[in-house]
């Protein structure tokens, strides 16, 4: 599990092919992996990867078709940035939402709009899962923990504040951009709970 607080922005190193997989290489200067052994977890864009090698500053992780096909990281480039959070301990802060990195589906980015110091951020997603997004409940983008300011059909506005800007991929990204999107879990079970059947 994880918060959606990026902890540091990541560079992809290398990126080998195997197949239809793929072996990530990600240089991570900041992130720190004194506390990261072999098969610890990483949230790398918002999606949960499993490091496999670590070597000085940078990590490896293994990353599947279905992965590559579903979310963004199917068209990452050497030299790519990406947000990197290490998975969270339990007597660690929760700071933004409880984030799982299994990325629902891939969005992308509609309009970017100044907002005094901040800006304001337009998304769109599949209908499929618009249904889970609602006004001031939590979201997670690209592995960023951030409140949804309102609904309009399959999109949605938040508000970016300039630290998130700053420290985050969203500093690189512009309108029809791709991202990552997981919904918040909790409706995710609200729904499966209320459309569950009861046993005979």
């Amino acid at each position: 599990m994880f918060t959606g607080i990026i902890q540091t922005v990541g560079l992809v190193a290398s990126i080998e092919r195997h197949g239809a997989d793929a072996r990530l290489t990600i240089v991570a200067n900041d992130l720190g992996f004194d506390d990261v052994a072999i098969g610890d977890s990483i949230c790398v864009s918002g999606v949960c990867l499993t490091a496999v090698a670590l070597d000085g500053t940078q990590f490896a992780a293994d990353v599947s078709v279905e992965t590559l096909s579903r979310t963004t990281l199917g068209g990452l480039q050497i030299g790519a940035g990406v947000n990197l959070e290490k998975s969270l301990r339990l007597a660690d802060r929760l700071g933004g939402h409880l984030v799982s990195g299994h990325v629902d589906g891939v969005g992308k980015v509609v309009s970017v709009a100044a907002d005094a110091r901040s800006q304001r951020w337009t998304f769109e997603l599949s209908d499929a899962l618009a249904r889970y997004v609602a006004a001031k409940g939590s979201i997670c983008i690209d592995g960023v923990s951030l409140t949804v300011n309102e609904v309009q059909r399959n999109r949605f506005g938040v508000n970016l504040i300039p630290h998130t800007i700053e420290v985050t991929t969203f500093r690189d990204k512009r309108a029809d951009d791709a991202v990552n999107i997981e919904v918040d879990l909790i409706a995710r079970y609200v729904e499966r709970l209320s459309t569950a059947e009861t046993p005979p």
